[in-house]
């Protein structure tokens, strides 16, 4: 079973080291470069009319890979690895559209607010409803009405407070990446690390499942996941092909991911998240996402209520560029940050499971 990780990582790996390529011709082909903002650091002007929506490749190889893998090893797809595809896919349309309107419509803004929030909305609440469906022989269903950290705690939320929670942590998380995705590979290289850290949590929760609490020395220690191994297949497809388009998007990147990559990576991270019950622990594991994200938060709050601004500029990473960091060196001590996050996340996902047993 374990063969199914190893040949979805490889063949994502291999359809985006040698698809990426090809979409860079064909955008180029067609135009679709990247818009750059004029009050952004002045080294970015170069990177005007590189290819964009790149996000398309390493979304197009992670479905073939998982697929691919189930076709190799004769294992049926599930319904965990099913919604959590569905989640990357739809938001990675809802980030298509919005790329497309810039580029090809010439509208800097790309889709409106609204449109793009009802997208989002729509992608999210179907996920978080459907997620609560399809029980397994013993009643599992792929997400839970629990809060979780590392595993399941607490009261049940209910089923509408769960469809706002979820939505929440979609929304969060998409915009999250979507502003780290402002140098070239930090969010893809960041994304690598949380995805190689939910391969781990994925096999892990299948060795102590609950579902081999025959044969494990601690049942009481087990994990109420429904597929923790198709999880794993997914999250390992996803690390194997955002490397191979690593390649391409690192400095100086050929193509960028746009908001059709930024949009995808956030809904895949939180879908798995959800469905392994580590809803809070993403909070950790993604800790550069969430970072970033809240030196935007302080820097428009601080400008509203004292008309003065805590960074030079925001996103955080563009506030070391314009201290005179290079960009290089920006993304390599980020990514040492993100791996920090993961390394912390994943020793409290060890203890949790050590003070159990």
């Amino acid at each position: 079973m374990m063969k199914q990780i190893l040949f979805s990582g490889v063949i994502g790996l291999f359809l985006t080291l040698i698809g990426t390529p090809l979409l860079i011709k064909l955008l180029a082909r067609k135009g679709y470069g990247q818009y750059i903002r004029d009050d952004g650091p002045r080294e970015h002007a170069s990177k005007r009319g590189t290819p964009t929506m790149g996000g398309i490749a390493f979304i197009f190889a992670t479905v073939a890979a998982y697929f691919l893998s189930k076709v190799i090893t004769g294992y049926a797809p599930t319904y965990s690895g099913l919604l959590v595809l569905g989640l990357m896919c739809g938001m990675g349309l809802v980030g298509f559209l919005d790329d497309y309107i810039k580029i090809v419509k010439r509208r800097s803004l790309g889709l409106r607010a609204k449109a793009k929030m009802a997208g989002q909305l729509i992608v999210g609440i179907s996920f978080a409803v459907l997620s609560l469906q399809f029980p397994d022989a013993i009643g599992n269903t792929p997400a839970s009405t629990k809060l979780s950290f590392i595993t399941d705690f607490g009261w049940t939320i209910g089923p509408v407070l769960f469809v706002v929670w979820a939505l929440f942590m979609i929304l969060a998380m998409s915009n999250g990446v979507n502003l780290t995705d402002g140098l070239d590979g930090l969010a893809t290289g960041a994304s690598v690390l949380v995805f190689g850290a939910y391969t781990f949590i994925g096999v892990w929760q299948f060795q102590e499942s609950c579902a081999n609490a025959m044969t494990l020395t601690n049942p009481n220690a087990c994990y109420q996941v429904r597929d923790p191994l198709d999880l794993a297949v997914i999250a390992s497809a996803l690390m194997g092909s955002c490397l191979g388009f690593l390649w391409w998007n690192t400095s100086p990147a050929k193509i960028f991911m746009g908001d059709t990559g930024s949009l995808a990576l956030g809904g895949v991270v939180t879908g798995l998240a959800i469905l392994s019950r580590t809803e809070l622990l993403v909070a950790i594991m993604g800790g550069l996402f969430v970072l970033i994200t809240m030196s935007v938060v302080i820097q428009v709050g601080s400008f509203k209520l004292t008309g003065k601004r805590v960074f030079r500029m925001a996103p955080l990473q563009h506030h070391f560029e314009l201290k005179g960091w290079s960009e290089v060196l920006v993304v390599v001590r980020f990514w040492i940050i993100q791996g920090i996050c993961v390394i912390v996340g994943l020793g409290l996902f060890y203890a949790g499971w050590a003070a159990e047993k």
